[in-house]
């Protein structure tokens, strides 16, 4: 089955806005994505689309399930490390959004 609710639709974009950071950033790419960026959102992709939790998913980083092969998880990693910071200027509300969705399912535990 494949989950193509709002919350994972919104997941997709924030994960997409964190890869272009990371490589503009990183892999000084102007408007395209690199090679390898455009295969980790492609796998970030189908993760999402495949999430055993769907609609009631909490952030990854709180996730009890890790769905990525340790190499892309650390690719993801390091994307976040990188990104994070960084989308408070390039996509304010797109943090606050994933950091609430964050708070709000540790405080449902």
């Amino acid at each position: 089955m494949v989950n193509t609710g709002p919350r994972i639709q919104q997941e997709k974009i924030t994960v997409e806005q964190m890869i272009r950071i990371a490589c503009r950033g990183k892999h000084h790419s102007k408007e395209e994505l690199c090679d390898s960026c455009q295969q980790l959102l492609q796998y970030a992709h189908v993760r999402l689309n495949h999430c055993r939790f769907g609609e009631q998913k909490s952030t990854c980083g709180a996730c009890p399930v890790h769905c990525y092969k340790p190499v892309m998880r650390e690719e993801i990693r390091a994307v976040m490390r990188y990104a994070g910071p960084r989308m408070v200027l390039h996509h304010p509300m797109a943090l606050l959004r994933h950091t609430i969705h964050g708070l709000l399912r540790i405080r449902k535990k």
